[in-house]
């Protein structure tokens, strides 16, 4: 995965997007230069405007999360406070997808609703600028009282994200001002000569770099590093999960791999790339890297998804990856797309392309329903029990549901969904030098300048279905490279320019035309999506001796619905192969003879042959996975 950086930095006006970077191998494209019109995508963006954005405000204000601003001003927060300690954030998300979309489409509703909730959370900042529901007010301990769990510099890094979102959408308005206020009280507290602490769930680190870069404000880039700097000292309290699972056993950018809590952890590794870049010091942007990447290599599951043991909500130790009790927190699975889409950025590399395909796909669609009103907080590889179904009018305790469900009582993911497929755009598309590259397949229209020209191109598939690609030159007249990303799961890629084929390099991760373009012509990428066997890596032994099934970039999964029983005791017949019949993917399964026993260890070398005769049965993709009623699931499945 690993590969050298040579390009020059780039530099171009800030994206409508949450990154801006110009020190690595490409830039990234905005809303304003990525616009998806169809496609598999247009219903997700579709679904998250009307119903999960509207979906998330309702449920916050029924609950009174929203209300807990309101009562800050009336003096009676202490005794009527609603919602965890963390409320104040996932207010801030619903707000910053609302951000993302009011800038992807203009939509007037949403803008008085995002002008309500302003007036609202703004009226409650204190002079000092501190801005937090849960501290410091009559009745409450005292500002930065606990920072194992207070969460007070983590809601103020979302707020920072919101702001960031809302400035390079619309402008500066109340609640940009309001965010400036909060960041500046940081400084004065935490910043050099000030109080030496970190806060237990990193995110401000992230995001007060990125504010730092919209405003050309260095002292929240500073602000970040010396965060980053502080963590690993143990200022933090000990806890029964131990240091790692706050980041703070060993210096940020001295580890050797992703450990502790998986989000906390992804957040903070995003926030060192983003601090690294800024001071130009590529070989922390590489240590980072390294601890991604081992990560990847060693604590990552098939379908993308992060973090093994429910307990800590944590990393387990290197292949200890149970499919059945993974916890695979939603909000990781973004957070992992926030950090590939950091090193893509920084590297040009397209694995991490290959890393946001998978959890987009296999992660954020798979934790939202059909519907997009009900939510997996984890994302299991195996669900052995059908569960009971989540009351539709209380939130449901988070790990405790085997069906989504409609809210939580800690509801950072689906509003961590709603903000990710609001700026799903921004993810599509970058620029090198004379360089314009499509990494994510979505149908729509790309705009950029490309060699002190201006490009766009009009992109058609209906990826992930089939694999063809069409890409239109419509503007850009003149020799530039036009680069596609091929998937390290396509094998046999092909491609043409109006019909004549191009040669594709199977190694390259991408196809790289240069020539002189001409308005009109049509370039098509072709990418074999047969289905295939995945096998895992033998150190997983919770599942030697199985398989899974991936066609494109999507993860499949045997559902009890499908199987007409219980997916317990099925078997596959590796030996008879895959069939893909009208984009249905079909595989042969049968039953494994089960004996009762009193005891379940027997004295015997004899397999256990499967019984009852086999048959075809159609696999789902994960990501549909629970959506037509309760049922039981499994992604791994043993071939003996």
């Amino acid at each position: 995965m690993r590969s050298s950086v040579t390009a020059a930095p780039l530099t171009h006006t800030s994206p409508m997007g949450p990154i801006r970077s110009d020190a690595g191998a490409h830039l990234p494209l905005g809303l304003e230069a990525v616009t998806i019109t169809g496609g598999s995508w247009a219903p997700y963006l579709e679904r998250n405007a009307r119903t999960t954005i509207p979906h998330a405000q309702s449920w916050m204000e029924k609950l009174g999360w929203v209300g807990n601003f309101s009562a800050v001003v009336d003096g009676t927060i202490a005794a009527v406070r609603q919602g965890r300690e963390f409320s104040d954030s996932d207010v801030y998300k619903l707000m910053e997808a609302m951000a993302w979309e009011i800038g992807r489409t203009g939509d007037p509703d949403m803008e008085r609703r995002f002008q309500e909730l302003t007036e609202v959370i703004t009226s409650a900042q204190e002079s000092d600028g501190y801005l937090n529901t849960r501290f410091g007010h009559d009745g409450q301990e005292p500002r930065y009282s606990d920072f194992e769990w207070g969460h007070e510099l983590y809601c103020a890094g979302h707020m920072f994200q919101t702001a960031v979102a809302r400035l390079r959408t619309t402008g500066p308005d109340a609640f940009t001002a309001a965010a400036v206020r909060v960041a500046d009280h940081l400084c004065e507290v935490f910043g050099e000569g000030g109080r030496d602490a970190v806060g237990g769930h990193p995110e401000v680190e992230t995001a007060l770099v990125e504010l730092g870069r919209t405003l050309e404000e260095p002292r929240y880039t500073a602000l970040a590093t010396r965060f980053l700097e502080l963590r690993g000292r143990g200022l933090l309290g000990e806890i029964e999960f131990g240091q790692q699972y706050f980041q703070d056993d060993e210096p940020v950018y001295e580890a050797a791999v992703l450990r502790g809590h998986s989000v906390r952890a992804l957040y903070l590794a995003a926030g060192a790339i983003d601090a690294a870049v800024e001071a130009g010091d590529a070989a922390k942007v590489e240590a980072i890297r390294a601890q991604f990447d081992r990560t990847l290599a060693r604590r990552t599951y098939i379908t993308g998804g992060m973090g093994s043991r429910h307990m800590d909500e944590s990393f387990g130790e290197d292949y200890e990856l149970p499919p059945d009790v993974a916890y695979c927190e939603t909000c990781a699975g973004v957070a992992a797309i926030q950090v590939a889409h950091r090193l893509l950025l920084w590297t040009g590399d397209e694995a991490y392309a290959d890393v946001i395909e998978r959890c987009l796909f296999n992660v954020v669609t798979a934790s939202v329903s059909a519907e997009g009103d009900a939510f997996f907080y984890v994302n299991p590889l195996h669900q052995r029990t059908e569960g009971s179904t989540p009351e539709a009018d209380r939130p449901t305790p988070r790990a405790s549901s085997s069906q989504r469900a409609p809210w939580f009582t800690v509801s950072c993911c689906p509003t961590n969904i709603a903000r990710t497929l609001a700026s799903l755009p921004a993810y599509v598309a970058t620029v090198g030098e004379e360089e314009l590259v499509i990494h994510q397949f979505v149908t729509g229209t790309v705009r950029a300048t490309v060699a002190d020209r201006r490009v766009e191109l009009r992109v058609a598939t209906d990826y992930p279905a089939d694999g063809e690609v069409e890409v239109q030159v419509v503007a850009g007249a003149g020799t530039w490279t036009l680069g596609l990303r091929v998937p390290s799961w396509c094998e046999g890629a092909t491609a043409q320019v109006d019909g004549e084929p191009v040669e594709v390099d199977a190694g390259a991760g991408r196809l790289s035309i240069t020539r002189s373009w001409t308005a009109g012509e049509v370039v098509t990428l072709s990418l074999p999506m047969p289905a295939r066997f995945s096998r895992p890596d033998p150190r997983i032994d919770a599942v030697r001796g199985q398989v899974a099934v991936e066609r494109g970039p999507l993860v499949h999964c045997l559902e009890s619905v499908d199987l007409g029983d219980d997916v317990e005791d099925a078997v596959l017949d590796a030996a008879a192969g895959l069939e893909v019949v009208d984009g249905q993917v079909l595989a042969t399964i049968s039953r494994r003879s089960v004996v009762e026993r009193p005891w379940p260890y027997v004295a015997t070398t004899a397999p256990v042959l499967p019984t009852g005769g086999s048959r075809q049965v159609r696999l789902q993709p994960y990501r549909e996975w629970g959506n037509r009623g309760a049922g039981t699931m499994r992604v791994f499945l043993p071939t003996d």
